[in-house]
């Protein structure tokens, strides 16, 4: 039987909605205690006393841990740059954790904490990285942050027509997962337990080991269910340390749950950026230069780079096309990786340039993408490993009607409505990463797949059993999945839409290797799935495991020298905006999609419009304001800081290419998919505003006061 391409309902949807599944913070551990965080009030400066005998002196206090009694640790690894924590007096941002309380209840904890008292001294703070520009620098967080093919300035000169030139802004934004940041910390013998809310138990699981300066083999790290991440709880970030500096110093573990608040400096965040996008063409549309260049802030001590134009190297063909990321250091806190990090921000300002070419050549959006169709990766001269954009553009433009388009700005109408249709394309590369797993088998014919990737929401409980189920042939009824433990097979994180290539071929790797036992014991290659559990009792087994594993090589980004790997779309949008209030709402969405093999479209097609409802975010409401005189976030819970509700959403039509395996990209010939829903949502969205108004906005998100000022 083939399990593969099945719309399997999820197994663990039941205890999720029941509330039978346990999260971090719900972990039961005998003699718990509970920490609480005192955060920095200013953005910089130093620590010159704290007065902690208000809050010992409270009922259930057990320690008030700062820089001048924590113990000593090194730094503690984090992709943009180590973190000291609590090992100096240095404050580089507001919301930075100062001092660490520890009760015996949480709310002896919060209590204990706000009795604290911090006494600073005062720096001047970089806040607006606007107002620094000119001190941008160039740093390398994982990639070449500049990238050159022709000569861009010679072809705008001797062969463009048309030229746009234009700056696109985009905000600060946070993901906001249902669950906050958590971890609770345990010392055993020697050995370390963490219980930790994160996409990547083994990468917690290094960085606090190298901070304690311990063996990594002494630290487990566990979780059963993530609350959601979306980038949140990718890196290793203080409160990580925290916890387990906590329950060394009071012998107990500690519970160290962040609320609502702290997670908005506790964590990475989408940086803002200032993106300037230039396109040269001939008459014909056809593109001759790109340039394409991008600043955002990073904190004082790191540099988290958001590589927002590395989009327009692999987009549109074109001979001459540079690339270039910048950073400006301020007084806030990192960025870090959120839901289609890169591409998310730098799609949106290419293509809302290439719509503005559009307009200016007097061409169809849809027909200028076309005509710019990149049939190998324009800067580094390769093969893409598969790719049906054009397959893409076509369905989507059917499945939404785009013939039907009047191109003129405000010429469609509903009464009093205007009515606007936008388009995008929409690119993610494919990180491809070494994973390991062990499929088991016993004579019920039951089947366990084992591995230590995570459940952050996006389906695996479904996914890798149902991979094993179709490899062996078994229903895929009888496989379940154990995950979420350093002590079971090596796996990578989940993020970067990588969970489902690279598990999911270790788990087909360790299925296929099983089947061949299995055929082996029975002497027969082509032994019936059914009669398994009749082989095993025959040789006096009660289960049979295969180890398998998958390492695919290549950059960390999961290119190889010779072929680009990339995943691709097209998304229309329609909004309707009354003219006399200018509130875009958006009512239709179709996003066709070149991902490789889906291995089930029901997981698929959830991933995907929850993408285009984060996209729809990024274009109408998410921003992360800052109070440029208090240095701190204005809005740190979701009263300020709007996200899309129900009432926002319409119904959102989500397709892929369904004939496209990628046997390069994995065994498995699928692609990742998690972020790709997320890219080419809002210049989409901002296009059809533009159709609709005829007031082109260039920075996210676009509220009705940008285009009530434009048309006063």
């Amino acid at each position: 039987m083939s399990a593969i391409g099945l719309p399997l309902t999820r197994p663990d949807g039941p205890a999720k909605v029941t509330g039978a599944a346990r999260y971090v913070a719900d972990t039961p551990v005998d003699g718990l205690t509970h920490a609480a965080l005192v955060m920095s009030s200013i953005p910089a400066g130093r620590v010159t006393a704290i007065d902690a005998a208000a809050a010992l002196a409270a009922a259930g206090l057990l320690a008030v841990i700062t820089h001048e009694n924590a113990p000593r640790v090194a730094p503690l690894p984090n992709t943009s740059g180590p973190f000291e924590v609590l090992q100096n007096d240095a404050v580089l941002h507001e919301g930075q954790a100062v001092a660490v309380v520890v009760a015996e209840t949480y709310e002896q904890a919060q209590h204990g904490a706000e009795l604290v008292e911090v006494s600073y001294e005062r720096h001047d703070a970089r806040l607006d990285f606007r107002d620094h520009l000119a001190d941008a620098v160039s740093v390398n967080t994982f990639q070449d942050p500049d990238s050159t093919v022709g000569d861009v300035d010679a072809a705008l000169a001797a062969e463009a027509e048309v030229v746009v030139d234009e700056v696109y802004r985009t905000a600060d934004r946070h993901q906001n997962p249902m669950e906050n940041l958590v971890t609770i910390a345990e010392w055993r013998e020697g050995d370390l337990i963490l219980h930790s809310a994160t996409q990547w138990i083994w990468g917690d699981r290094a960085a606090v080991a190298a901070a304690l300066s311990m063996p990594v083999e002494r630290v487990r790290v566990m979780n059963e269910f993530v609350g959601g991440g979306f980038g949140a709880k990718v890196d290793a970030f203080p409160y990580l340390l925290l916890a387990p500096i906590a329950a060394q110093v009071v012998g107990r573990p500690v519970r160290l749950a962040l609320p609502k608040a702290q997670t908005y400096t506790g964590s990475g965040r989408q940086p803002a950026t200032e993106q300037r996008v230039t396109l040269g063409a001939r008459r014909s549309g056809t593109l001759v230069a790109l340039r394409h260049t991008s600043v955002n802030p990073t904190s004082i001590d790191a540099g988290w780079v958001e590589y927002s134009s590395v989009c327009s190297r692999t987009m549109y063909a074109c001979p001459a096309i540079e690339t270039r990321n910048r950073v400006v250091h301020v007084n806030l806190p990192r960025g870090g990786p959120m839901r289609a990090p890169h591409e998310g921000v730098g799609m949106a300002a290419l293509e809302i340039a290439m719509d503005e070419l559009a307009v200016a050549l007097d061409l169809d959006p849809l027909e200028l993408r076309i005509r710019n169709h990149a049939e190998q990766d324009p800067t580094r001269g390769v093969p893409f490993s598969s790719k049906r954009l054009l397959d893409c553009y076509a369905r989507g433009a059917e499945r939404f009607g785009w013939a039907a388009r009047y191109p003129e700005p405000r010429s469609m109408r509903d009464g009093r409505d205007l009515i606007g249709w936008g388009m995008a394309s929409a690119t993610m590369p494919s990180p491809r990463a070494a994973s390991a797993a062990r499929v088991t088998i016993d004579q019920h014919g039951d089947v366990l797949v084992e591995t230590g990737t995570q459940e952050i929401g996006t389906g695996v409980h479904t996914i890798l059993p149902q991979i094993a189920a179709d490899a062996l042939g078994v229903p895929p009824t009888r496989t379940r999945l154990l995950l979420g433990d350093t002590t079971l097979p090596t796996a990578f994180g989940s993020y970067g839409s990588s969970t489902t290539i690279g598990v999911g071929s270790a788990v087909l790797d360790a299925a296929r290797t099983l089947r061949a036992r299995l055929n082996e014991l029975a002497a027969d290659a082509s032994a019936e799935p059914s009669s398994y559990g009749q082989t095993l009792r025959e040789h006096g087994l009660e289960r049979l495991s295969a180890d398998g594993a998958w390492a695919p090589g290549g950059s960390p980004l999961g290119e190889l020298d010779d072929v680009s790997i990339h995943t691709f779309g097209a998304v229309f949008a329609e909004v309707r905006i009354a003219e006399d209030l200018c509130i875009p709402r958006l009512t239709r969405m179709v996003g066709v999609y070149s991902a490789g093999r889906i291995i089930n479209p029901r997981t698929a097609h959830s991933q995907m419009t929850g993408g285009m409802i984060w996209g729809l975010g990024h274009a109408l409401l998410e921003s992360s304001g800052v109070d440029l005189n208090l240095g701190r976030f204005i809005s740190k819970n979701l009263a300020g800081y709007l996200v899309p509700v129900n009432a926002d959403v319409p119904e959102l039509d989500a397709s892929f290419i369904e004939d496209e395996f990628d046997e390069i990209a994995s065994t498995l010939g699928a692609k990742g998919i998690g972020e790709l829903g997320a890219v080419g949502v809002a210049p989409a969205i901002a296009n059809a505003v533009f159709h609709a108004t005829g007031v082109r906005i260039r920075q996210l998100p676009i509220r009705p006061e940008m285009l009530l000022a434009a048309t006063a």
